[in-house]
């Protein structure tokens, strides 16, 4: 079917401009002033800004961690995104230990495939290197996979300098990409044992900042980036939290090097004071690795948005319930770190970022659509809105008023972080390749999620 609209503004990496949009059978048709389509469906967007679909490169749906599975798997998670306005992610198909490339790919489809309401593509996280895994790679690159994972910390996860190095250069000749999550492993376990000789006791969640230091992420970043440079490849370094690590960025670019930042709406909007104060069970529902920085942090964090330094918002979404946090109740290292953040992320820096001056328009649509789009291989299919493009659709109202509540939420999470939080500007219309899936966080059409690999450049 055709679907016109009419009178809205369409928004994108390079413009604000007010346009007509025409969509049919799930594609972006023409793009113009006054377009006339007698047998189109009109739809009136006046005063509305049209955004591409949005896009989170960071989500880990149905992950097993800490001795349980994350709240959210490809059903609920994907409803989250999409009543936000997100139309396709990027997970983290995580390699066990042990386990080829393919088989994980496969246990990440089974996951996946027939749940999801929006489009999802796959990073793909590496924790074993050998020589087998090693020629499986040019298998899997050409199967579409692009993007690819490294942990400097989690004894399930992480991998040493010489397999980084390795996995940096095999990736460079296949056309391939990392990002990596940096935090020195060493300084926090030890951290992590001084706070329980000192205290007697690992209960007390204030003392969980200060295991991981905003030096443990800037070390790490520094030596991946030494790496990297000796390899001469780009990295991504996901989840950035510190003035510390940012400064490390800088002077890595200062000297030529490329590299990649994305961080998160909880960098941006919140600080290590949610560790504090008496209650336990409610300061472990911000525990997330790394962990909340300080308020100067956070202003740094902004400043380098505004400044284009950094290349995309994505949340990071690793949901768990109060009960599920609670598994580090005598012991907060035992706390599967994580929060939600599917369905806000837009909410959030529509509202303390264009709205509170911090960024413009194009700024958001850069860093929330066309950006990871570019990032992943997904561009220009996805991330602007153009002809021949699938029709995303984001139909934003910037006068909507609203507040985030856990009870309205589509994730399967009981809380929300930032419960309470007013906000202007919503998804007012989610338009996922042509059809109306979600309206003012309503799912209207569930299940119509695809598989997406990244495009050949």
């Amino acid at each position: 079917m055709k679907r016109l609209f009419c009178g809205g503004t369409v928004v994108s990496a390079a413009e604000v401009k007010k346009k007509d949009v025409l969509t049919e059978d799930g594609v972006i048709v023409e793009i113009g002033e006054n377009i006339e389509a007698a047998d189109a469906e009109i739809v009136d967007v006046t005063g509305k800004y049209l955004f591409p679909g949005f896009i989170d490169g960071h989500t880990h749906m149905d992950l097993e961690v800490s001795g349980t599975v994350t709240a959210d798997g490809f059903e609920t998670g994907t409803k989250a995104e999409l009543a936000g306005g997100t139309t396709c992610i990027v997970d983290f198909a995580t390699q066990n230990k042990g386990e080829s490339l393919a088989f994980a790919l496969e246990h990440w489809h089974k996951k996946a495939d027939g749940r999801a309401s929006c489009d999802y593509a796959f990073h793909l996280a590496l924790s074993d290197w050998n020589e087998a895994v090693k020629k499986e790679l040019e298998t899997v690159v050409a199967s579409g996979i692009r993007s690819f994972k490294l942990y400097t910390i989690y004894d399930a996860m992480v991998v040493d300098d010489k397999a980084i190095y390795e996995i940096l250069s095999c990736l460079k000749k296949l056309g391939g990409i990392a990002g990596i999550h940096c935090e020195n492993r060493g300084m926090i376990d030890a951290r992590l044992d001084e706070v329980l000789e000192e205290k007697g006791s690992r209960r007390n969640v204030a003392d969980y900042p200060g295991t991981r230091p905003a030096l443990a992420e800037a070390e790490a970043i520094s030596r991946i980036l030494k790496i990297a440079k000796c390899v001469d490849t780009p990295v991504i370094i996901v989840h950035l939290s510190s003035k510390e690590g940012y400064e490390e960025i800088c002077r890595a670019r200062e000297k030529g090097q490329t590299v990649y930042v994305e961080t998160c709406p909880q960098y941006l909007l919140m600080d290590e004071q949610r560790y504090m104060g008496g209650d336990n069970a409610e300061n472990r529902k911000y525990m997330i690795a790394p962990p909340l920085r300080t308020k100067k942090d956070n202003e740094v964090l902004w400043q380098a948005l505004s400044e284009n330094q950094i290349y995309t918002v994505a949340t990071d979404h690793c949901s768990f319930t109060m009960a599920q946090k609670n598994m580090g109740a005598d012991d907060f290292s035992k706390t599967p770190c994580g929060m939600p953040g599917a369905e806000e992320r837009p909410a959030l820096i529509y509202h303390f970022g264009v709205g509170q001056g911090r960024i413009t328009l194009e700024q958001m649509c850069a860093l929330l659509s066309e950006h990871p789009a570019r990032l992943y291989g997904l561009y220009p299919k996805k991330g602007v809105i153009a002809e021949g493009n699938d029709a995303d659709i984001v139909v934003w109202n910037p006068k909507t008023e609203w507040t985030l509540r856990a009870k309205m939420q589509q994730s399967a999470c009981d809380y929300s972080p930032m419960e309470g939080t007013a906000l202007t500007g919503r998804a007012e219309q989610v338009y996922l390749r042509g059809t109306l899936a979600a309206e003012n966080g309503r799912i209207l059409a569930a299940g119509l999620g695809r598989y997406m690999t990244a495009l050949k450049s």
